[in-house]
This record gives structure tokens, C-alpha cells and sequence, in this order.
């Protein structure tokens, strides 16, 4: 029995004093209180040996809130504009391509969550321990890249809602500079505690929900057809390139690095593997709900557009900032304008994911840095770098029409380069007994991860080389592209490898505790 109670006890990762000293995610008074809520604790059994307790409905309900979060990033004005576009173009026939590519984003995020959950730390923050500086310091430099490209299509997609809900008295610029702002708000939030802001993000998702719902029963889609997308595959060369799209922007590598965060809000004893385990099972439930309703919110889209432009002139003309009009001068007017319909929709999630972009930005910078900046020094800094840019863009936007699809474009190829550089650490580490304990994933589900890794970063190679073979003019642009790209292939090489031959310090302190317990 003692020597039950000692294996009890005995944490499943063992961290150095320092840690202590280190940046973290959440302070301790931050957390919401998971443990102690039932007679299923209180006895001493479930997760105290080793199991996971019974169900509990009470118990999933406090673990529920950072997989709606995390879905945000699925309903980001970018996923809204590639879903308009590949309903435009493509009619109903991608329909099943966004189901998979949503399963295929939810197999991610349940392994950033299961990282952070085993390991008490998010991705940032292991990543600065296992790999060396000059590695370290480029992995942080592209996800603030990428954070900063998904940040300004958010406040572009923001702003143009703003434009359509003032009847166009508000230009561009003006809505940009109030969408900074929110980052106010996010801090204004954050002081009322964890379970206020999640509250904030359900009332942002569900006015989405209701919006797009709304628009889905203006348009009345012809419900065979819609079913037919959904369970037949089917791909033509003309949609080739709305297909790539539809899955290019399912998996935002900010949002690995968020993910694995925002676990960590839930107060857990990790040398209990039962509550390790019950939090993880939790957390797969509550995210496997969220990207089910992102899906259903992005099949709205999808099919409105399907059935109003597929096969007209229109279709390939459709963006983001002329997409209410349009819609109005399709459906009408209606009980309430479809245009202010599709103008709070937008509105929503654009606000709701420049909130979350604050909150990715400040875990990035804290994790991979260790900065021991104040929250609102940190939120000042990650807003500052997308408004600034955002703005001149905006101010040229508005003296000419093909700016923001020429901008959105390239963003959406920034963001694409960067998915390597979240997905091989996120899998390396997972697969590592060191890092992860006893909760390290199977073969088959490594096998799995890694066959959906080569998949998107194929598919978005793709997209890179349709794009660069496109827009490449010149000897000099050309040799700098060829340069930038023998680079970044050796790069992604070298994160493969090192994942091969992961031999952290904390995984030699593992070790050894163990071989001590053993003797003992």
C-alpha cells in the first residue's frame, strides 16, 4: 500500500525549481476549480487511483469553454470568404471537403489540448526548452507571422461589417481602428475572470450561429443536393484551387499554439493521472461539439452561396466586402435586410477572432520568450502589429477595389508557409514518452497525425507553387524565392529529424527519478 500511495504522488512530468520563475499561462488564481465538485472526489476514489471517475455532466460543463475558443479560429472572416467562394464556384460539391478538413483540424486541436493537459505547459513554452535558440528563435517568428497575417484578415473582415452596419458612413479605416480597440475589451474581460470571457466568445459564436441560420433559411438551398455534397466526394479542375482553400484554412497554426493554452485554465493535480485522464476526455467531448457547430455554421455559408450564385456571372466576382450586396440584391429585403443579417454575422466573427488573436499572441510571445511583460503591455504589442499594417491597407483599399483580394491572397499564402512550423513540433512532442509520460499517443493515432501533417502541408504546397508559378515575374524575384524555399525546406527537414532524436532534459530527469524510484 505505501508504495501505491508513493507511485500516487509521484508527478507524471518532474519540472526544476526554476519553472517556478518561468511565464505561465494562467496565474493559479486564474484557474477555474475542476477538483472537489462531486462525492466522486471527496471519497478518494476515481481519480485518485489512477482511473478516471464516473461521467459527470456537472464536471463537463466546467471543463467546457476553451474548445469554443479555439473553434473561433474555424469562423474567422478568412474561413467565411473561402466558404462564399467555394459555394459560389463550386456550388454544393465541396461540402464533403469541408466536413473531412474540419475532422482533420479536430485531430490537431485534440493533441494541442492533450499536450497541454499531460504536460501542464502549451506549445510555445516546450518548444524554448527543446530546441536550440537559432531554432527556437525562428519557430517564434513564424507564428507571430502567421498570427499577424490571420489578424489582419480578421480586422479587414471586422471593419468591412462595420462598413455595412453604418450604411457605409464609416469607411475602412475608421472600422479598423475601433476593431483595435477590442483589445480593451479582451483585457476589460479577462479581469472578471475565465468562465465571464468564455460567456462572451458563446454569445459571439451564437449570434453567428442565428445569423447564418437566418441567411440558411432566406435562401432555402435545395436539401438533396445539399446532402449529396456532404456524402459524396467529387473534385473537377475548376474547383481545384477553392478546394485547396477550403482546406488550407481549417488548420491556423496560431491556434495550435492557443489551444494547448487555453487548458491550462482548469485547476488539475497532475500527479493524479485519473484527473489527467478526465480532462482530456472532457476536453475531447467539448471540442468534437465546437468544431461541429463551426462546421454547421460554415455549411451555412457554403450552401446560401451555393444556391444564389453557382453558375452565374456573379460567382467569380463574390468577396468578402461585396458579398452583402450581392446577397441583398439576390434574397431582398425580407423581414429584416439580409445584408444587416450577413453584416452582424461577420461583425461577430471578426470580433470574436481579433479577441482570440490577442489572447494567441500574448501566449506565443510569452511562451517562446519567457517575457514576464504585463498582460496589457503584451496586448498592446501583438494588436500593434496587425492595426498598423491593417491600417495603410485599408487607406489604399479604399482608392482601389482589387487591394484587399490581392491582399487577402498572399495572407492566405503567409499563413500556409507557416503550418509546418506549429504541426512538426506539435506531433514530435506528443509522440515523446519524455515529454508526454504514459499519455503519449498510440502508434495508430501517430501514424494518423502524421498522414494528416503530410497531407495539408502537400496540399498547401500546392497552393504555393500555383501561386508563385502565377505571380513570380524577374530574375531577381526569382532567385529569392528559389533561395527562401531551399531554406524553408531545410528547415522542415530539420524539424523532422530532431523529432526523430528528442532527448530533452526534462526527459534524462524523467528517466532517472525512475530508475531511482525502482531501486527504492
Amino acid at each position: 500500500m505505501p508504495a501505491q500511495e508513493s507511485e500516487q504522488q509521484q508527478p507524471l512530468l518532474v519540472y526544476s525549481d526554476s519553472d517556478e520563475q518561468e511565464e505561465q499561462a494562467y496565474d493559479s488564481t486564474e484557474k477555474v476549480l475542476i477538483i472537489g465538485i462531486d462525492d466522486n472526489d471527496a471519497g478518494g476514489s476515481g481519480a485518485d487511483s489512477g482511473r478516471a471517475p464516473p461521467f459527470s455532466w456537472k464536471k463537463l460543463w466546467l471543463f467546457t469553454g476553451p474548445g469554443f475558443l479555439m473553434s473561433i479560429a474555424f469562423l474567422d472572416p478568412g474561413n467565411l470568404e473561402g466558404d462564399l467562394q467555394a459555394g459560389a464556384i463550386a456550388g454544393y460539391s465541396l461540402l464533403w471537403l469541408l466536413l473531412w478538413a474540419t475532422a482533420m483540424g479536430l485531430l490537431v486541436q485534440l493533441l494541442a489540448a492533450r499536450l497541454g493537459v499531460a504536460t501542464g505547459r502549451h506549445l510555445a513554452e516546450l518548444c524554448r526548452d527543446e530546441y536550440p535558440t537559432w531554432a527556437r528563435l525562428s519557430l517564434w517568428v513564424m507564428a507571430e507571422l502567421a498570427l499577424i497575417g490571420a489578424d489582419i484578415q480578421e480586422v479587414i473582415g471586422s471593419a468591412i461589417a462595420i462598413n455595412i452596419l453604418s450604411n457605409g458612413v464609416l469607411p475602412l479605416w475608421s472600422g479598423v481602428i475601433i476593431t483595435a480597440l477590442d483589445c480593451f475589451i479582451f483585457l476589460l474581460l479577462e479581469n472578471y475572470g475565465v468562465r465571464k470571457l468564455e460567456a462572451v466568445f458563446a454569445v459571439l459564436i451564437g449570434t453567428m450561429a442565428v445569423s447564418f441560420a437566418w441567411m440558411f433559411g432566406e435562401a432555402k438551398p435545395n436539401g438533396l443536393e445539399l446532402l449529396i455534397g456532404i456524402l459524396v466526394p467529387k473534385l473537377s479542375s475548376k474547383t481545384i484551387r477553392q478546394a485547396v482553400g477550403v482546406v488550407g484554412c481549417i488548420i491556423m497554426p496560431h491556434n495550435v499554439f492557443l489551444h494547448s493554452a487555453l487548458v491550462q485554465s482548469r485547476e488539475i493535480d497532475r500527479t493524479r493521472k485519473g484527473q489527467v485522464q478526465e480532462a482530456v476526455r472532457y476536453y475531447s467531448i467539448e471540442s468534437t461539439v465546437a468544431l461541429v457547430l463551426s462546421f454547421v455554421i460554415n455549411l451555412f455559408v457554403t450552401a446560401v452561396f451555393a444556391q444564389g450564385f453557382y453558375g452565374t456571372e456573379e460567382a467569380d466576382s463574390i468577396g468578402l466586402l461585396n458579398a452583402g450586396q450581392y446577397l441583398q440584391e439576390k434574397y431582398g429585403g425580407g423581414l429584416f435586410p439580409i445584408l444587416y443579417i450577413w453584416g452582424i454575422g461577420l461583425l461577430a466573427a471578426g470580433q470574436s477572432s481579433t479577441i482570440t488573436g490577442t489572447y494567441a499572441g500574448q501566449f506565443i510571445m510569452g511562451g517562446f520568450l519567457n517575457l514576464r511583460l504585463k498582460k496589457w503591455m503584451r496586448a498592446l504589442i501583438t494588436r500593434s502589429c496587425a492595426i498598423i499594417p491593417t491600417i495603410i491597407v485599408a487607406l489604399v483599399f479604399d482608392t482601389s477595389e482589387g487591394t484587399l483580394d490581392v491582399l487577402n491572397e498572399w495572407l492566405n499564402v503567409l499563413q500556409s508557409i507557416q503550418i509546418p512550423f506549429a504541426l512538426i513540433p506539435l506531433l514530435c512532442l506528443v509522440s515523446k514518452e519524455q515529454i508526454m509520460g504514459t499519455f503519449r499517443i498510440g502508434p495508430v493515432l501517430k501514424m494518423a497525425s502524421w498522414l494528416v501533417a503530410a497531407l495539408v502541408i502537400v496540399i498547401n504546397g500546392y497552393l504555393l507553387l500555383d501561386f508563385f508559378t502565377s505571380e513570380v515575374t524577374g530574375v531577381l524575384f526569382g532567385t529569392v524565392v528559389c533561395v527562401f524555399t531551399a531554406a524553408y525546406i531545410v528547415f522542415i527537414v530539420y524539424l523532422v529529424s530532431r523529432g526523430v532524436t528528442f532527448s530533452s532534459w526534462r526527459g534524462r530527469e524523467l528517466k532517472s527519478n525512475s530508475a531511482a524510484e525502482i531501486e527504492n
